[in-house]
């Protein structure tokens, strides 16, 4: 089983990245699923139903999230009708809408994707590891292959929870920091593990940012009003995992990076 994962979607250069490039990301390495990280696609900062809807039309079978989830106010129409996207699983349980995992089919296997959110330097939520020891318990018979979505601030966080969970499922791909990261590796028990697999949206900016903005506030120290601009060069970035078929576990893991620097090459 081949599963790509695409980075956090930054915006309405994120937009056009993502429909101008899963199709042909899809076309070339031929996934069995596709899942996308849609928390900043609505200009930095949460999701609307007609932009989820965009990202399944875009090729994507789930959408995960992250800690702007709830930032636009319209995900409360219809998060719990949204069959293919979580929310990060460790949300304080029974008052939250929406749900932290999904059951796949794919072909004849099941496999189970998860978001999960990490604490550190970011609100205090429930705790992911014990989180992930619930999920697992539920899930774990019903499942070909788990992968999850670790949306998180801190390398160490990231890095502590994927050797917590090696060899129990196939991996911990990191969202959050819009930076891709170089350290894709197999863990010893057979789960496939990147810090973070980048972000898709602009590409001469910060982390998805105006740049002229992020520098104001460096030169300030008072606050400033971010903005994701509209039009300019674009990344897409994310990864491409391999699984065996009868464990479950990573044969092999390569990272997507699309930009004027790195361009597609089919």
């Amino acid at each position: 089983m081949r599963i790509v994962f695409i980075g956090d979607v930054m915006g309405p250069i994120g937009q056009q990245m993502l429909g101008d490039y899963l199709p042909k990301i899809k076309a070339k390495f031929r996934p069995q699923l596709t899942i996308v990280n849609g928390e900043n696609i609505a200009n930095g900062k949460g999701i609307t139903r007609a932009l989820y809807k965009m990202i399944l039309s875009s090729g994507a079978d789930v959408v995960t999230m992250g800690n702007h989830t709830f930032d636009k106010d319209e995900i409360y129409d219809f998060i719990d009708e949204a069959s293919k996207l979580i929310r990060p699983a460790n949300y304080p349980k029974n008052v939250t809408p929406g749900k932290g995992y999904v059951l796949i089919k794919v072909n004849q296997a099941t496999v189970g994707v998860i978001n999960l959110q990490g604490r550190v330097f970011l609100d205090s939520i429930d705790d992911p590891f014990a989180k992930f020891e619930e999920i697992y318990t539920e899930i774990k018979d019903k499942c070909d292959a788990i992968f999850v979505d670790f949306h998180a601030e801190t390398t160490s966080e990231k890095i502590a929870f994927s050797w917590y969970v090696d060899g129990r499922v196939s991996a911990v791909i990191g969202t959050h920091t819009h930076v891709q990261t170089n350290d894709a590796r197999i863990l010893p028990g057979g789960t496939a593990y990147l810090t973070d697999a980048g972000m898709t949206g602009p590409y001469n900016e910060i982390l998805g940012m105006t740049k002229e903005k992020v520098i104001e506030r460096f030169l300030l120290h008072r606050p400033v009003r971010f903005e994701t601009p509209a039009e300019g060069p674009g990344q897409i970035n994310g990864c491409v995992i391999d699984l065996n078929d009868q464990t479950g576990k990573t044969s092999h893991i390569e990272l997507i990076s699309i930009s004027p620097d790195h361009p597609f090459i089919d």
